[in-house]
C-alpha cells in the first residue's frame, strides 16, 4: 500500500509544506496507482499525465520558494467529464459528441488551477448524467472498489471510483438529481452539493435550474476545503450567488444545537431492511450525541414527475438532432426518457414547472420547524454493474428508484450523503443530510460531529487487494 493512498487532504498538505515529500513525488505514486487500478476501475473518460506533470513541477517550484497557494497547492484530483476543462474533450459520456478539446475551464475548474491543484484527467459518467448508475456506451462500465461487480454510482461514477480507491482525496462532480450524493452512498464517500447557485456553473447546463457542481471526498472536512475553493460568484452563471461565503471550514469543528427530522421514507419510498436498519442506527447515534431528533412519516408526495419533466426534456432537447437521426449513438435506456420528455406539450410541462414552484414553497415552510431532515441517501445498498436500476426495483426508470436524491434538485436546497456504515456483504450506506436554504453550515457541522464519534471499519476496499 502506498505511504500516500488514503491521506486526506490535510496530511498531503502538511507533508508537502513539511517538504516530507514533493508535488512530483506525490503525482508519480498517485499515476502508479491509477495505472495499476485503472484496468479493474475504469474510472478514466481523459487522462492528461503529462500536463498534470507540468503542474506538479510548477506546485514543487513555489514550494521550494515558500510561496505555497493553499491546502490543495500541489494535491492531485480529476474533473467530471460534464465539465469543461481547457485542452481537454468534453464528451458526456457520448459517442454524438466530439473529441474537440474545450477552450476554456469552468469556474470551478479555474478556481482549483488559480490554488495549484493538479488535474489528472476526466473522470467517466453516464451519458449526459442521465443515469444513477455508472456506464456509458462511450467509456462502458465504471467499478466499485468495494466490489467490482457492482456500480459506484452515477452519474459521477468515475469520481467515485477514484476516491473510494484511494487514488485522489477529492474528485469534483456534478448533482442533478442526486449525481454526487448517490455514488457517494454507494461508494462510501462524503459527497455534498451546496446550495443552487453557491458553486457557479458554465458553460450553461443542459438542466441549469438542477445543476450542481460539488465534492466527492472521505471526511467531511476534506469537502469542506474544496468547496471553500470551488465555491464563489461568477457573472457567466445567472444563478450564482453574490454573497459573502459560509466559513465552510470552521463549521467542520463547531458542534451546533439543532432540530432535526428524520423520515425514513419521505412518506412515499420503500427501502431495503438492512439500509433502513442501518440509517436508523445513524439517526440514533446522532440523537445520542444530544441532537434533538423528531421522526416524521410523510413529508411530501413523490415529485419524480416534475423532477423527470424538467431534467430530460433540458437533455432532450439539447440532443433532439440526434435523438432524431442518429438514436442510435445513444444508451438506449436514456434515449427511452429523452423521446418522452421531449414529446410533453407546452401545457403539461408548464403545468409541472408551476407545481415545482409550490413544492419548494412547502419545503421551505417544513424548513422553518427544522433545521435539517434526515432519509436515507439511497433504499438499496448496491446496484450490479449492468444494470439500469436495482433489482426489485424495475418499476422505476433509470432515476426514479434513487428515491430520496432528486426532490432536492427541484428545491435547491444544500443536501449530502454520509457514510454510516456496511452491510453484512461489506457495501457501505449513506445517509442524507438535507438543510434549509443557504445552510450547509449546519451539514457540516453534523456531519463531522457524527464522524468524528462514530466507530467506521477501517476496511480496505476489496479492489485495492
Amino acid at each position: 500500500m502506498s505511504d500516500f493512498a488514503f491521506k486526506t487532504i490535510r496530511e498531503l498538505s502538511t507533508g508537502l509544506a513539511r517538504k516530507a515529500f514533493s508535488p512530483v513525488e506525490l503525482l508519480d505514486d498517485v499515476i502508479s496507482r491509477c495505472e495499476r487500478l485503472e484496468p479493474k476501475l475504469n474510472a478514466f473518460a481523459h487522462t492528461d499525465f503529462e500536463g498534470a506533470r507540468k503542474q506538479a513541477q510548477a506546485a514543487e517550484k513555489r514550494l521550494m520558494r515558500g510561496e505555497k497557494l493553499g491546502v490543495l497547492d500541489g494535491i492531485p484530483t480529476s474533473i467530471k467529464d460534464l465539465i469543461a476543462v481547457e485542452g481537454m474533450p468534453q464528451r458526456f459520456g457520448s459517442r454524438s459528441t466530439a473529441s474537440t478539446p474545450s477552450v476554456a475551464d469552468a469556474p470551478s475548474v479555474a478556481r482549483l488551477r488559480a490554488v495549484g491543484a493538479v488535474i489528472l484527467g476526466k473522470s467517466t459518467t453516464s451519458e449526459f448524467g442521465c443515469k444513477a448508475v455508472g456506464d456509458s456506451p462511450l467509456t462502458g462500465i465504471t467499478r466499485n472498489p468495494w466490489n467490482l461487480d457492482m456500480t459506484p454510482g452515477g452519474s459521477s461514477a468515475g469520481a467515485a471510483a477514484m476516491v473510494a480507491a484511494g487514488l485522489v482525496p477529492y474528485a469534483i462532480g456534478t448533482d442533478g438529481g442526486g449525481s454526487l450524493r448517490i455514488p457517494a452512498a454507494l461508494s462510501g464517500l462524503f459527497g455534498i452539493k451546496s446550495q443552487f447557485g453557491r458553486v457557479a456553473v458554465f458553460p450553461t447546463s443542459a438542466t441549469p435550474t438542477l445543476a450542481h457542481v460539488g465534492p466527492l471526498t472521505r471526511t467531511v472536512e476534506d469537502a469542506a476545503l474544496v468547496l471553500t475553493t470551488i465555491a464563489g460568484f461568477d457573472a457567466r452563471d445567472p444563478f450564482s450567488i453574490k454573497a459573502p461565503q459560509p466559513d465552510f471550514v470552521s463549521a467542520t469543528r463547531t458542534r451546533r444545537a439543532m432540530r432535526i427530522a428524520w423520515s425514513p421514507t419521505l412518506g412515499y419510498g420503500r427501502v431495503d431492511p438492512e439500509v433502513a436498519d442501518l440509517t436508523r442506527q445513524a439517526v440514533e447515534a446522532i440523537a445520542a450525541l444530544g441532537f434533538e431528533v423528531e421522526e416524521i412519516d410523510h413529508v411530501m408526495e413523490d415529485p419524480i414527475a416534475m423532477w423527470t419533466a424538467e431534467f430530460y426534456a433540458g437533455v432532450g432537447t439539447r440532443l433532439r438532432d440526434t435523438i432524431s437521426e442518429q438514436p442510435d449513438l445513444l444508451d438506449p435506456a436514456v434515449l427511452d426518457v429523452l423521446r418522452a420528455a421531449i414529446a410533453q406539450d407546452m401545457n403539461t410541462y408548464y403545468q409541472t414547472v408551476f407545481e415545482r414552484y409550490a413544492f419548494r414553497e412547502r419545503l421551505r415552510q417544513f424548513f422553518e420547524k427544522y433545521d435539517l431532515l434526515l432519509t436515507p441517501t439511497i433504499p438499496v445498498a448496491g446496484v450490479p454493474v449492468g444494470r439500469d436500476v436495482p433489482p426489485g426495483f424495475e418499476d422505476k426508470n433509470i432515476v426514479s428508484w434513487a428515491t430520496f436524491t432528486y426532490p432536492f434538485n427541484l428545491t435547491g436546497n444544500p443536501a449530502a450523503s454520509l457514510p454510516v456504515g456496511f452491510t453484512q456483504s461489506g457495501l457501505p450506506v449513506g445517509l442524507q443530510i438535507v438543510a434549509s436554504t443557504y445552510d450547509e453550515v449546519s451539514i457540516l457541522s453534523l456531519a463531522a460531529s457524527y464522524e468524528s464519534s462514530a466507530k467506521m471499519p477501517s476496511n480496505l476496499p476489496p479492489a485495492l487487494t
